[in-house]
Parts: structure tokens; C-alpha cells; sequence
């Protein structure tokens, strides 16, 4: 009797735990109310100028990110007048873990639970209370940043960017990436060239010439100016919601 009664309490809790992820995705994409994105410093490199970045940034410094994303999202028809809100919280004072470089999809799967505990246990309270958690790792003197990620499990995502207001506007292009990867954006590029994929990684799949062209797919996150040539957005005006995307996240119901 007593195994069969902890049988069905697992039986409960696995079902609630289903019954809790499957209407937090449906809640995620109907944009019934909007979506409270909040955004965590981190100093990663542990400099002083860093810190002092750090301390001057504001939740204005952001609003360009939310803008922008709502500008879209009223392209794409969705109804929502102001479908995400960004604040900026208080600086995590840890180091979220790193992402695996190799390992495959169990070292992925532990690396992701692992996240998810650590953000449980570091993240600063913030109010109102975040639909998404994005960590902002600033960086002072890194020429090459690690790898960014987002996560539509557990709506968390982490943001290698630079401590320099000189990167200001390329930091929000990164940050928006990881964001709609929460909601469940897929990348529309190629990873072993980086090349954006044809036509959902274009912006304007349909430019005669085609390149080059004036802004990126987010998702894609480049810029194709050239045969083989690429470059980064300087800034979210450079950048667009594709079709594609805009389906995957919930804002175009298109086929």
C-alpha cells in the first residue's frame, strides 16, 4: 500500500510539473500580457573598469532593446501594445557556470540543470517578478567573446558583451538574440561558417540585387554585404524580426 501511495505521489508531482511547463509555454506564446524581461550584471573579467561601467548603466540604457523588439512585434500584427518590458535588476555578484565546449548532448543537458540552479541560488530579487532572467557578462578587454546562449527552458539566457559604451548598440543585438532564443527562436544561420541561411536568415530574402544587404536577420545575426562577406549590426535599427522567427515566438500565425 505505502509503495503504491508514493507511486502516485510521483505520478502527481510529474503530472503538475507537465501541467506547469505545458501552460508556461502556451502563456509564453499566446502574448496575452506582456513579458517581463529582466536583466542581471555580472562583472566577468572581475576589472575595475568593468565595475565602473557597471555602475553607470541604467535601465534607459536598455530601452532601445524593448523598442525595438515591440516595433516588430506591431509589424508582425501582433495585437499586444507593449508585449516585452525590460528593467535592469542589481549586479549578480557570481559567475554563472560555463558552457560546455564539447560533451554532447548529456554534457549539455547537465550543464543547462547546473544553470538553472545557480540562477535559483545568485539571482538578485527584482521586482516585478521576471518572466525571463537574462545575465549580462561585461567584459573590458576581451577581443573575443565566449559563446552566448539562451535557453527556452527555465527562460534564461547568458550575454557575453563589452564594458564600452562604444559597443553599446552591438551589445543590445546580442542580448535581443539570446532573448528570443527564451521564446523559442531558432538560429538562422550556419555554425560552421556563420553565414546566414537562405531565405529565413535574410532580411529582404526577396532584394534584387540581393546583396548587399541593409540589415540582419536577428537570428541570423549578420549582415551578407558580399559574396562570403559579412558583418555585424552596429545596433538594433540594423536588424529585423524575420517571417520565420516571428512564427517560432509566437507573434505570426502565417504558414
Amino acid at each position: 500500500m505505502f509503495k503504491t501511495i508514493r507511486i502516485i505521489i510521483l505520478l502527481a508531482l510529474l503530472l503538475a510539473v507537465a501541467v506547469s511547463a505545458a501552460w508556461q509555454r502556451w502563456r509564453m506564446h499566446a502574448w496575452t500580457s506582456p513579458q517581463i524581461v529582466t536583466l542581471y550584471p555580472i562583472n566577468a573579467d572581475g576589472a575595475a573598469a568593468t565595475e565602473q561601467y557597471l555602475q553607470e548603466l541604467r535601465t534607459a540604457d536598455f530601452q532601445p532593446l524593448a523598442r525595438r523588439l515591440n516595433e516588430e512585434a506591431a509589424r508582425h500584427g501582433l495585437a499586444l501594445a507593449q508585449p516585452l518590458r525590460v528593467s535592469l535588476a542589481s549586479q549578480a555578484q557570481s559567475r554563472p557556470p560555463d558552457a560546455p565546449q564539447q560533451g554532447g548532448a548529456l554534457a549539455a543537458m547537465r550543464w543547462s540543470l547546473a544553470l538553472r540552479w545557480w540562477a535559483w541560488r545568485h539571482t538578485p530579487p527584482s521586482s516585478p517578478i521576471p518572466d525571463v532572467k537574462l545575465y549580462l557578462l561585461f567584459h573590458s578587454d576581451a577581443q573575443l567573446l565566449p559563446h552566448s546562449v539562451g535557453l527556452q527552458q527555465g527562460r534564461l539566457g547568458i550575454a557575453h558583451v563589452f564594458a564600452s559604451p562604444a559597443q553599446a548598440g552591438s551589445n543590445l543585438v546580442v542580448i535581443a538574440h539570446e532573448l528570443l532564443h527564451t521564446f523559442g527562436a531558432s538560429d538562422k544561420y550556419d555554425p560552421a561558417t556563420l553565414q546566414p541561411l537562405f531565405p529565413e536568415g535574410y532580411a529582404d530574402a526577396a532584394a534584387l540585387p540581393l546583396l548587399p544587404q541593409a540589415q540582419a536577420e536577428l537570428m541570423a545575426g549578420r549582415i551578407p554585404v558580399g559574396a562570403g562577406e559579412l558583418r555585424m549590426p552596429r545596433d538594433l535599427n540594423e536588424t529585423v524580426v524575420g517571417e520565420a522567427t516571428a512564427r517560432e515566438i509566437g507573434w505570426s500565425g502565417k504558414p
